[in-house]
Parts: C-alpha cells; structure tokens; sequence
C-alpha cells in the first residue's frame, strides 16, 4: 500500500508541483490550503508524513504543529517543513515542536522532497 502523505501548502502552483512530483514516485498525496482544513483531513485519514508550510492562512504552520505535538493521534507523524523565509528562529521553533527536516522554497528542487521524504518514510 502506498505512504500517504499531506501537503500543506497555500501557494497552489508549488502544492501541485509537490504533488504531481510524489505520485510520480509512488505517493498517494493529498493537499490542503491552511492549517485548519490540514489538521482537519489529517485526523480523517492520518498521513504518513506531512509536508507543511510556515506562513498560512488561518492557522499557521507554527501553530499545526503544536497542536499536533498535543494529539495522541497527530504527534509521532514525521513533519518536512517548507519555508520561505528560512530564518533561523524559525527553524528553531519548529524543530523543537518535532519537525524532521526543512526545504527552504527559494532552493530546493522537486527531486530533493522527493529525497527528503523518502528519508524520513522510505517507498
């Protein structure tokens, strides 16, 4: 059965790239626009991993990430952040709430999140 995993991303062209990008590979690859609809399918279909961004509407990528740390559920998903801005009190942060890896937008390629998460979850 294939690893499942989520994006949450709200820049839609980057959110497709991702996800035509891990089908190819094998993914079964689902998509949400903001952190609420993200927690929202995660718990409905628990991903085996999440890429996620920082900066989003409603709830932002900081604040999934607590609240994932905080479900039974949620907490043990490996987490592959997507930033742009790469600052490093931000990487800071999400690290300490348990985030895996990070991709910083402006420099990576799609066959490096393909590397990173197969890193973290394998085939």
């Amino acid at each position: 059965m294939a690893k499942k995993i989520l994006i949450l991303e709200d820049e839609i062209i980057l959110s497709e790239l991702l996800k035509k990008k891990l089908t190819g590979e094998g993914y079964t690859v689902t998509t949400a626009i903001d952190g609420a609809e993200g927690l929202k399918k995660m718990k409905e279909d628990i991903p085996d991993l999440v890429l996620l961004d920082i900066v989003m509407p409603n709830i932002n990528g900081i604040e999934v990430l607590e609240l994932m740390r905080q479900s039974d559920e949620l907490k043990t998903i490996p987490v592959i952040i997507i930033s742009n801005s790469g600052q490093p009190v931000e990487i800071d942060k999400a690290q300490r709430l348990g985030a895996s890896d990070w991709l910083i937008k402006t420099e990576f390629d799609p066959q490096t999140v393909v590397e990173k998460v197969f890193n973290q979850i394998g085939k």
